[in-house]
């Protein structure tokens, strides 16, 4: 039996030479009975709280041994219990620089940390500063906004809307409480015309006198509020307005008559003259004619329209009037004559004041868009070729500004070509010999030589005489012929022999003319069943013939007729003669006195074949349905 160790090895007190220490971790009651048996000393006081600072610092105090080991085993040294120093061993108090070595160890283990919180610090910073106050963060980073991006960028507060409610006067309100689709429709304002005036146009005072008590007219919401909108936006409501109305009751010809007296009379009342197309059968006005908030801004340029619900037919003196083609017989018939005509003139010369105002809409107003003035350019050109004057179709600078608009009719000299159009179709002539039927193409052919013998009888002297130029006409009279009748063209061709030239959208040699040729004799319930495409193609070849036939839009240099042939019984008939001019018209510009207003048959250029002088006057401006 192997005899226990010496007590002495037991119970000596020593420290373990540095060979023998061995750290243990954690700590084991072991060690803490061993420091308690010994008592601390001075030196251990003071060390004590450096000891337990210092614990696990070190990878030498990590475990290398079971927490039971044996005591016996080499892991201890000679002593059975853990000493002073234990844990920390003397030397390391001892090293010179061993405490900082450890603080810039761990200062360096954290410098991505500190980097880190402070990029943070500073991105919360910047964001704070871009929500607070851009304009000092643009200054910092040094960033100049252009004058674009910085209108771009405006934050304009919407102000909330102020309506205003204008209620007519009692007695005077119109109701459309039993409409629920506005704008009305041309058949509904005309049952509210016939509610208001009983079936005709009532005449108490001048035209525009406003009754006692004020018009008729519907309530009004007026919003009031400022909203600083842009240059050009659409600001407040148009504060009177005048719109015509396009509902396609009447052929193309027919609205635009009517629609020249009515935007004089928004000029002269200086009221915002307006097109309504939401029930035209030809598409868009915009698609045939330019906007006539461009041509015509009226006195409040970029002012909204008023609000559909608001637009009063009958009467006139309501804000927001609005007329159409079977509202008209309301407003122009005879109180409108006796208002606008000249009370001193004779004949034709009454008519004059109304003439210039239809005048001033067509050159100023009613304007074909570029599409369609391109097409008309076109089909001058084919004339001028023809007749070898200079085209100058690509010069497209505008009147002079300022000049009167039958001066500026006179910047182009009749040319020696003669403009017939052959209505056939829903409209036949209104007067005698021939009244309810068509007139002959006979007359047709026979008014064509008549009228060149006595326009351009010396003409023919002028024109070329060589081989290339015999063979496009060496006949007269060289004629431009518009109708809707394919038949009504081949006839009057026939007419006269082959070597004449003749120029239609029929026979043209630019195919886009052609394809506007009508196939087809115009009846107004035949074109509403025709498909939309179909209508405003047709819209277009009839704007190419109204140039042609009248010399409306021409610009300077343009070929433009001698003379025009047709029947008044059509409206475009009536137009022909304004884009003739008054004194080329009807004759009144020989130097000739024209104190009764009589048409001068020798001189005048716009040759009637239905009135023929029977109904007096001869002209008018427009039809009333």
């Amino acid at each position: 039996m192997m005899s226990p160790p010496p007590i002495q090895t037991l119970f000596a007190s020593r420290t373990p030479r540095r060979s023998e220490y061995h750290a243990l971790t954690p700590r084991t009651p072991h060690s803490r009975s061993g420091r308690a048996e010994e008592g601390f000393t001075d030196l251990d006081i003071d060390h004590s709280q450096e000891e337990d600072d210092q614990e696990y610092t070190s990878y030498k105090q990590q475990q290398s041994e079971p927490l039971l080991a044996s005591s016996t085993g080499s892991a201890f040294g000679p002593s059975g219990y853990r000493s002073q120093g234990d844990d920390n061993p003397s030397y390391r108090s001892q090293t010179p620089g061993f405490k900082e070595v450890v603080v810039k160890t761990n200062f360096l283990q954290n410098i991505p940390l500190l980097l880190g919180s402070f990029l943070a610090l500073m991105l919360f910073a910047l964001a704070f500063l871009s929500m607070t106050s851009p304009d000092k963060l643009d200054h910092l980073v040094g960033y100049v906004a252009t004058v674009q991006e910085e209108s771009d960028n405006v934050d304009v507060a919407v102000p909330t809307p102020s309506i205003v409610v204008t209620m007519p006067l009692p007695g005077h309100l119109i109701s459309y409480e039993n409409y629920t689709t506005f704008p009305l429709s041309g058949a509904q304002y005309l049952q509210e015309c016939n509610k208001l005036m009983g079936g005709f146009m009532h005449h108490k005072g001048s035209y525009w006198d406003v009754p006692a008590g004020g018009p008729m007219d519907v309530p009004h919401h007026d919003d009031v509020t400022n909203y600083h909108l842009p240059e050009g936006e659409r600001t407040s409501i148009c504060s009177k307005t005048i719109t015509y109305q396009l509902d396609g009751h009447v052929g193309l010809l027919a609205d635009l008559a009517i629609m020249a007296q009515v935007a004089g009379l928004a000029r002269e009342r200086n009221r915002t003259f307006l097109v309504d197309d939401t029930y035209w059968t030809r598409g868009k006005w915009t698609d045939h004619f330019q906007d006539v908030r461009a041509r015509q801004p009226g006195p409040e340029p970029g002012c909204r329209a008023p609000p559909p619900e608001e637009l009063v037919a009958c009467p006139r003196q309501a804000r927001h009037w609005v007329i159409n083609s079977r509202t008209a017989k309301f407003h122009l018939g005879h109180p409108y004559l006796e208002e606008y005509q000249n009370p001193y003139g004779h004949e034709m010369n009454r008519m004059k004041p109304i003439f210039e105002r239809a005048l001033e809409s067509f050159e100023t107003t009613i304007r074909p868009n570029a599409h369609n003035a391109e097409l008309i350019r076109a089909a001058r050109a084919e004339v001028a070729t023809t007749l070898s004057i200079a085209d100058n179709a690509n010069n497209i600078a505008s009147p002079p500004a300022g000049s009167e608009a039958e001066v500026n009719l006179r910047q182009n000299n009749p040319d020696p070509y003669l403009a017939v159009h052959i209505r056939r179709g829903d409209r036949k002539a209104g007067s005698p010999p021939h009244y309810g039927d068509y007139v002959p193409i006979d007359e047709f052919t026979q008014a064509a030589r008549d009228t060149w013998a006595r326009l351009f009888s010396n003409e023919s002297t002028a024109l070329p005489t060589s081989s290339a130029q015999e063979t496009h006409f060496p006949s007269a009279p060289i004629t431009y012929v518009a109708s809707d009748s394919e038949i009504a063209f081949d006839d009057f061709t026939k007419a006269f022999p082959t070597s004449s030239a003749i120029f239609s959208l029929h026979s043209s040699t630019d195919p886009a003319l052609r394809a506007l040729a009508s196939r087809r004799e115009y009846a107004q319930k035949d074109f509403d069943a025709m498909p939309e495409e179909e209508r405003i193609r047709l819209t277009r070849g009839m704007i190419v013939d109204l140039a042609m036939v009248s010399g409306l839009w021409a610009w300077k240099g343009e070929v433009v007729p001698g003379a025009t042939i047709c029947t008044l019984s059509s409206n475009i008939c009536r137009i022909a003669a304004i884009g003739l001019g008054w004194d080329r018209a009807f004759g009144f510009g020989n130097g000739k006195d024209h104190y009764s207003g009589d048409i001068d048959d020798g001189a005048k250029r716009w040759i009637d074949l239905d009135n023929k002088g029977v109904v007096s006057p001869e002209w008018t401006a427009f039809e009333l349905f």
